[in-house]
């Protein structure tokens, strides 16, 4: 019984997140749908954005890289302005998930109605109308073939593939690949990343001694990145030698 009570008296004492302050400041941006205010992590809620490797098709039928475009776009938007985040709840990553304003605006309405990200309706149906939006107007994602994100992290041969437009033959072999496999996704994307034996994350720019002797395969932990900058917001130091 008294340890029920003193249980009680913590819990009473440690404010909830509801009642948390906002988070604000200028932010970092890491991905479509992640990004880093000061020191806290933050994963904006209710939406869904492209992981950073992730392949889509355009008009045309030819591949590239939706989910840098994602966060770049998201950063050239949002950066250098004022976010105000609403937490909601702690994700099993550590993440604050919360809603966020930048200069008062609804970040993710932003980003559902420019297509790039989807409404995550497992979570939250509040941005439903806004991907109609996108979807009608074949605005980021939506101008030509993808897969929702969520699905695109559990892929298979069955995966469905949404789009504005048919998909073209061949297009699941496309969208079922990562910018980390063995061809570099575009011309503007050729940086190497690897994994050493300590565990660093290591990127190689073409003019690197050993650029032509790292392997690019996903079970190794290797990635494609389109800039320095991108190379190190994942972490990633550049070569030594």
């Amino acid at each position: 019984m008294l340890r029920k009570f003193l249980s009680l008296i913590v819990l009473l004492a440690l404010p909830s997140l509801a009642q948390a302050a906002d988070i604000t400041g200028t932010a970092k941006v890491r991905d479509g749908d992640t990004l880093q205010v000061g020191n806290t992590r933050i994963r904006l809620g209710g939406i869904d954005a492209p992981s950073t490797d992730q392949l889509c098709l355009n008009t045309k039928g030819e591949r590239w890289t939706c989910g840098v475009a994602a966060r770049e776009e998201l950063a050239k938007y949002a950066e250098g302005k004022n976010w105000v985040c609403h937490a909601r709840s702690i994700d099993r990553r550590g993440r604050t998930v919360a809603r966020c304003e930048v200069d008062g605006e609804d970040i993710q309405k932003w980003l559902v109605r420019n297509g790039w990200a989807l409404a995550f309706t497992r979570i939250s149906r509040d941005y439903e109308a806004d991907e109609a939006v996108a979807r009608e107007a074949k605005a980021g994602m939506w101008q030509g073939a993808f897969i929702a994100p969520w699905d695109w992290r559990v892929r298979n041969k069955k995966t469905p593939i949404l789009g504005a437009t048919k998909p073209p033959e061949g297009a699941h072999a496309i969208l079922l690949a990562s910018a980390s496999g063995a061809v570099a996704p575009s011309p503007d994307c050729t940086i190497k990343g690897n994994v050493n034996s300590a565990g660093e994350c290591i990127f190689h720019q073409p003019t690197s001694r050993w650029y032509t002797q790292i392997k690019m395969k996903i079970s190794k932990g290797t990635r494609w990145f389109c800039s320095v900058e991108e190379a190190e917001a994942a972490g990633c130091r550049e070569t030594r030698r």
